[in-house]
């Protein structure tokens, strides 16, 4: 059965995104440090930066960047995930992540703004759609043939999802660090806890991986 699954990183602070982008640097100086621990597993070198060596960390961070790409058959994402916000006036963008794609899926990037379908050859495709949370997810869903749908994002895409009760399963890797600004996950989520059983486990990095399960 298709289930609806998040996975986010964020400060100890509950931000999820910073503030400190310019053209130059436009994941900010926060970024790096936000997501150094992921950045650093085995998985996330191979899958985002082709690195076949088998270098990386295979701890506990490593068990969950596994799981982040597994039985995942569509994603949806916010038109700021995919980069519109930085790039809006170029219509050859094709997203940050070159001519690989980590995906390996159909993507559906929420936006207002008609773009042409973009595919690439290692199977990740990104449709752009104007749709309400809802009706992205039925396409999603349809597109996935039975495997999950993972919300990739940004926070207040999630907080949409969350919001709606579409999530089946959250997980974030709080990392140790205070960015005191940017957008935060957890606004307007109170109570979000019930519903579902929360685990926690501590990767050797000081992540505290935090994941909230609901059965379908």
């Amino acid at each position: 059965m298709t289930r609806v699954r998040v996975d986010l990183n964020i400060s100890l602070d509950g931000f999820a995104t910073t503030t400190d982008q310019t053209p130059e640097n436009p994941f900010g100086e926060d970024w790096g440090r936000l997501t150094a621990a992921y950045a650093a597993t085995r998985t996330f070198r191979e899958r985002v930066f082709h690195d076949t060596s088998g270098a990386g960390t295979t701890g506990v961070d490593e068990k969950y960047a596994a799981r982040y790409f597994e039985n995942i058959g569509a994603e949806i994402m916010g038109a700021g995930m995919f980069g519109l916000h930085a790039n809006p006036d170029d219509p050859d963008w094709r997203g940050w992540w070159g001519d690989e794609p980590p995906f390996h899926a159909p993507v559906f990037v929420l936006t207002h703004t008609p773009r042409e379908r973009i595919e690439f050859a290692n199977g990740t495709s990104f449709e752009f759609i104007d749709a309400a949370p809802e009706a992205a997810l039925r396409r999603a869903v349809e597109a996935a043939e039975g495997a999950d749908v993972r919300v990739g994002g940004g926070a207040t895409t999630v907080r949409e999802y969350l919001r709606a009760g579409l999530v089946d399963e959250l997980h974030v890797g709080i990392t140790p660090i205070l960015i005191g600004s940017g957008i935060r996950l957890w606004d307007d989520l109170r109570g979000l806890e019930s519903g579902y059983s929360v685990a926690s486990e501590t990767a050797e990095s000081g992540v505290v991986h935090l994941t909230f399960s609901r059965a379908n």
